[in-house]
């Protein structure tokens, strides 16, 4: 704990404006559960501990005295046990599939009385101390490969373990953290891959089945995509070498390939083009391993890797989603990228969120008087599509208003953590701001219809104590570290 006087330093030096943001977040989050599990036949009931509105006051109060009690801890002890905090979490993420009781599917709540509790939400703050630690202890520069290797395996393992209890979407919010790798050094090449990874699966799946102009033969989204592969490769080794003839050689001799194989379909004789771009980038791949060997420059093959990594993620990703993804997953992103129309099976959860966001006009129905919530319209309504709730009662104002809350809270955080003294506050801010983030952007957008459901709670929002209590822990430890920093300015 913290000595008299150090704790009136604390006090003064702690971030007011984001605790008040927090504060304001948690108020309208309480309005949003009442309004979505308000039910007119138990009218007066919103402050019963036997209705969920009541409980999550519970919940707000009992993160209210956490929030304290982290404030009252010397920072220094989240530094010391960080490697311990994280061991305790990857142990008990490995014992939960043993204790948990199966919740639609999931294996990853374990029942404790009469509430359950998500260790998963809580893994989240753990993960974010230890890479934090190891960063800042060994001054690492994230340029290096085998840095970076070891770095993402901290934060792997975790996601590996909750991907095990079935809980795909809790999993994910872990790839928030490469953002934070990318403040501290990580080339921005690695970013593009998972970019150009998202644009082959998204382009190559959607229209897979559509032809290219008039040649029916040929699949319109294999050919973007292997037009893509040869593009990006061009460009990388514009961009990543030196030598300037390898480009043109790459950039014309592929546009000069591509229009001629076009003209010859068109006019000559009918045939797949991709077979002709599938010949122009394995041809490209075999050019930059001779200029690897030639030149001696790495880069060229850290570019034929990725030309050949690109090609076998495509192919593959077909095969991932029929064969590796769960049915219902494979469902949800058919819909989202308009494969499949099921307003009435898997589209619905989505397309009644959009009927209630829609039905709250400009200013909203009014707390209490939504007609979709009210008559459980939208399922998860408390939960994960929470969002729905805010949108017919409040309005386009109410959600402007709260996306302009979370905007402040990220803006926030990116001040708190850009003005640490040491690098293992800033790592740790960074961590806190890339988890935020990525609920916010997958939560609202899987409500408007823009991203997969995969089912990650509206930060202070959502019912429930784990995910309050995850989001109040990852928080307060920030604002902690933060009120230290005057003390190791003056050491």
């Amino acid at each position: 704990m913290v000595k008299e006087d150090e704790q009136k330093g604390v006090l003064r030096s702690l971030d007011w404006l984001t605790i008040a943001i927090y504060v304001a977040l948690l108020g309208l989050g309480w309005m949003s559960v009442c309004g979505a599990s308000y039910d007119f036949d138990q009218a007066g009931d919103v402050f019963s501990f036997s209705s969920r509105s009541g409980m999550q006051i519970v919940w707000i109060a009992s993160s209210l005295l956490l929030g304290v009690f982290i404030l009252s801890i010397d920072e220094r002890i989240y530094e010391s046990f960080s490697y311990v905090i994280y061991g305790a979490f990857l142990l008990l993420l490995l014992a939960t599939p043993f204790l948990a009781h199966n919740i639609k599917g999931s294996m990853s709540w374990i029942k404790i009385g009469s509430f359950s509790i998500q260790p998963a939400e809580f893994a989240k703050f753990g993960t974010a101390l230890c890479i934090a630690r190891f960063i800042s202890g060994f001054e690492l520069k994230l340029n290096k490969f085998k840095n970076l290797c070891v770095c993402a395996a901290i934060v792997l393992i975790p996601m590996g373990l909750i991907v095990m209890q079935r809980e795909t979407g809790s999993a994910l919010v872990y790839i928030s953290f490469f953002l934070m790798f990318y403040r501290e050094g990580m080339p921005g090449a690695f970013l593009f891959v998972g970019v150009a990874a998202v644009f082959y699966f998204v382009v190559g799946i959607r229209f897979d089945e559509e032809p290219l102009l008039n040649l029916p033969e040929v699949s319109l989204g294999t050919y973007l995509v292997l037009t893509g592969v040869w593009l990006f490769s061009s460009v990388m080794t514009r961009v990543y070498t030196t030598l300037r003839a390898p480009f043109w050689w790459m950039f014309g001799g592929g546009l000069l390939v591509i229009v001629a194989s076009f003209l010859f379909a068109e006019y000559v004789l009918p045939f797949d083009l991709n077979y002709a771009l599938l010949f122009l980038v394995v041809l490209m791949i075999l050019y930059l391993l001779y200029l690897a060997l030639r030149e001696r420059v790495m880069q060229y093959l850290y570019i034929a890797l990725f030309s050949l990594g690109s090609l076998g993620f495509f192919y593959s990703a077909n095969y991932v989603l029929d064969n590796v993804m769960e049915p219902h997953q494979q469902d949800r992103i058919k819909v989202l990228l308009g494969i499949m129309d099921d307003p009435k099976g898997v589209g619905y959860n989505v397309s009644q969120a959009k009927i209630a966001i829609g039905s709250g006009g400009l200013q909203g129905k009014g707390f209490l008087n939504g007609t979709q919530t009210k008559l459980k319209y939208v399922p998860e309504q408390d939960t994960d599509f929470i969002f729905c709730t805010v949108g017919e009662e409040e309005g386009f104002v109410g959600c402007t208003v709260v996306l302009l809350l979370f905007l402040a809270l990220i803006w926030r955080l990116i001040h708190v953590a850009e003005r640490q003294v040491y690098r293992f506050g800033r790592v740790y801010g960074y961590c806190v701001l890339g988890v935020f983030f990525f609920h916010v952007f997958i939560n609202v957008g899987m409500v408007l219809g823009l991203t997969p459901v995969i089912g990650i709670p509206l930060p202070f929002f959502s019912y429930g104590g784990s995910s309050l209590w995850g989001f109040t822990i990852l928080l307060f430890i920030l604002l902690r570290i933060d009120a230290g920093r005057n003390r190791l300015k003056k050491n």
